[in-house]
């Protein structure tokens, strides 16, 4: 395997760390991470497919290393023109997406501006069904129905180590959990551990609830378009359950469908099992 090569560009002026791993003319699948996350959380994915597709992970404003500059809009479109401005930046002509978490919100946005350029999708627990919504959402929903101060204070407790390390422990059982290392959340508190970046974040989290209008016109983008789809998802998974994978058969009936043993976090705990996934699906999409 190559090495995974760690990489720096100017994006509308905005100081920008992103790894890259495979052959610079290979296909192209674009990695956007999710929160509290950065380009890490593919650290182990990259190598393992870089025998025949490129793998380019960016870390977004305020995450990561990249730049956190104040005048930056730290919102879902802020964070969708980021993305868009990011790959027009490296010249990406097409692409497949991995979608999850945040970063599925982030990448549906680029797919629906220009689907000519989408060769596939790949889901993986990044959801567009509020029914499906678990449990874990209810805080958030409590703040998006009556937003206050309180409703501040408490968003911004959960940007906290403790809070990172729940939300990628999150439900999984004991020996699922034992899987996830604790580089995850100790490195993202420790690049995140600042007056201001905390601030974004909380801000990003506050945001979240203008993601739900949405939701119509990206479950029209997979009726309409029916991209090559793969969805593996992870059951234990306390903002989308199992429900939320197979609520994608909606509006995409012909998406391939694997539901694994795991949470949110799959490329912790099921790396292997999502490595065979996306290789047989990339060589049937992007030989």
């Amino acid at each position: 395997m190559t090495a995974v090569r760690h990489r720096r560009v100017s994006v509308d002026g905005i100081d920008t760390f992103y790894r890259e791993a495979g052959p610079e003319d290979g296909p192209v699948l674009l990695l956007p991470h999710g929160y509290p996350a950065s380009s890490f959380a593919f650290r182990a994915l990259m190598p393992a497919l870089d025998d025949r597709w490129r793998t380019v992970a960016p870390d977004f404003p305020g995450f990561g290393y990249s730049e956190a500059p104040a005048e930056f809009s730290y919102t879902f479109d802020g964070y969708s023109a980021f993305l868009h401005h990011f790959i027009d930046t490296l010249e990406l002509a097409e692409y497949a997406i991995y979608l999850h978490d945040y970063g599925s919100q982030f990448g549906l946005r680029l797919a629906m501006a220009a689907p000519e350029r989408v060769r596939g999708l790949i889901i993986q627990n990044g959801d567009i069904y509020e029914d499906q919504h678990g449990p874990k959402y209810a805080p958030l929903k409590r703040f998006w129905n009556n937003p206050s101060e309180a409703g501040i204070d408490a968003l911004a407790a959960a940007v906290s180590e403790e809070g990172f390390r729940d939300e990628f422990r999150g439900e999984l059982p004991d020996p699922l959990a034992d899987r996830v290392s604790p580089d995850l959340w100790k490195l993202a508190w420790a690049v995140t551990n600042t007056p201001q970046r905390r601030a974004h974040l909380v801000h990003l989290l506050a945001e979240q609830r203008h993601t739900v209008p949405w939701f119509p016109r990206q479950q029209t983008y997979l009726r309409e378009h029916r991209p090559p789809t793969l969805i593996a998802w992870g059951r234990h998974d306390g903002y989308m359950p199992e429900g939320a994978a197979h609520a994608y058969h909606r509006d995409h009936p012909d998406a391939e469908l694997h539901i694994l043993d795991g949470g949110h976090w799959l490329l912790e705990t099921h790396l292997v099992e999502v490595v065979a996934l996306v290789r047989e699906f990339l060589a049937r999409i992007m030989p």
